[in-house]
C-alpha cells in the first residue's frame, strides 16, 4: 500500500493536481512500516543485537552477553510502550490538516511496536536461557567434512 500511495502521489503531482491527503496517507504507511519492521526484525533476530560478536562465542560467556543484550532491548521496549502510549493519548486531540486525520493514526504504532518487540525479546530470552542462544546463523562459517569444500 505504501508503494501504491507513493506512486499515486507522484502521478497526481505530475498531472498538476496533487492530492494533499495522499501525502498524509503515505506518511502514515511509512510510520507503520518502520515500526512493524522493527518488530519483525526483532522477531527474526536481525536487529538490535551484537550478532557478529556473540556468534563467535560459546557457553556461559555467550549466554551472559546474549541475555544482557535482550534485557537492554526489553527495557527499551517497555519505554517505547509507555512513552508511546502517553504520546498517542496526547495526539488524540491533534489533527492533520486538511484531512483532519488524528495524529494518533501516525503515533499509535509506537506502543504497539513496543509491545511486540517486548514479547519477541522475552520469547528469545526465555528460549535462549532454556535451550542456548546458538542458532542456524552460527553455522554459516562452519565447513563440514565431505561437503565439497577443502
Amino acid at each position: 500500500m505504501f508503494t501504491l500511495s507513493v506512486f499515486a502521489d507522484v502521478i497526481t503531482r505530475t498531472l498538476g493536481d496533487p492530492w494533499v491527503w495522499l501525502q498524509q496517507v503515505t506518511t502514515a504507511f511509512f510510520c507503520w512500516g518502520v515500526f512493524i519492521g522493527m518488530a519483525a526484525a526483532t522477531r527474526r533476530n536481525d536487529h538490535f543485537y551484537l550478532t557478529e560478536i556473540t556468534k563467535r562465542m560459546k557457553g556461559t560467556s555467550r549466554s551472559v552477553i546474549e541475555a544482557f543484550n535482550r534485557i537492554v532491548v526489553l527495557v527499551v521496549a517497555v519505554l517505547l510502550t509507555y512513552y508511546g502510549w502517553q504520546n498517542a493519548l496526547l495526539d488524540m486531540g491533534s489533527f492533520r490538516m486538511p484531512s483532519l486525520i488524528p495524529l494518533t493514526v501516525y503515533t499509535g504504532i509506537v506502543p504497539l511496536a513496543g509491545i511486540m518487540i517486548g514479547l519477541f525479546t522475552l520469547e528469545q530470552l526465555i528460549n535462549g536461557l532454556q535451550n542456548g542462544f546458538e542458532g542456524p546463523e552460527d553455522l554459516e562459517n562452519v565447513v563440514t567434512e565431505g561437503d565439497g569444500h577443502e
